[in-house]
C-alpha cells in the first residue's frame, strides 16, 4: 500500500499573535473533487481564528477561505499555491498595519 508522503510541514509566526501552517503531502491518488497528487492546508491563524486557508478537502476540491468566504480555487502547481497564498498573507498583513 503506498502511503501520503510529506513535502513539507512547517509554522511560522507572524507576530505575537498570529502564524501561518503550510502543510502539503504527496498522496497516492488525488483527493476526491482533485486532479493532482497533492493533499495541502495552508492557514493563517490569527487570535486563535483561522481568517485564511487555501486547501483541498475531500469531495470539495481546491478552494480558499478568506474569513467565512469560501472560494473556488485554481490549482496550478505547488509554487503558484504558495505564491498566490503569501499574496493574500501580505494583502492581510497590510491590512492590520492599516488598523
Amino acid at each position: 500500500m503506498v502511503r501520503a508522503v510529506p513535502i513539507f510541514d512547517y509554522r511560522r509566526p507572524l507576530s505575537d499573535t498570529a502564524f501561518i501552517e503550510m502543510v502539503v503531502w504527496r498522496v497516492p491518488e488525488p483527493v476526491r473533487a482533485s486532479s493532482h497528487p497533492f493533499k495541502y492546508r495552508l492557514a493563517l491563524i490569527s487570535n486563535g481564528v483561522c481568517t485564511l486557508r487555501y486547501d483541498n478537502e475531500a469531495g470539495k476540491g481546491d478552494h480558499k477561505h478568506i474569513g467565512p468566504v469560501e472560494a473556488p480555487y485554481n490549482f496550478c502547481g505547488l509554487d503558484q499555491l504558495e505564491a498566490d497564498f503569501w499574496k493574500d498573507v501580505e494583502a492581510w498583513l497590510k491590512q492590520q498595519d492599516a488598523r
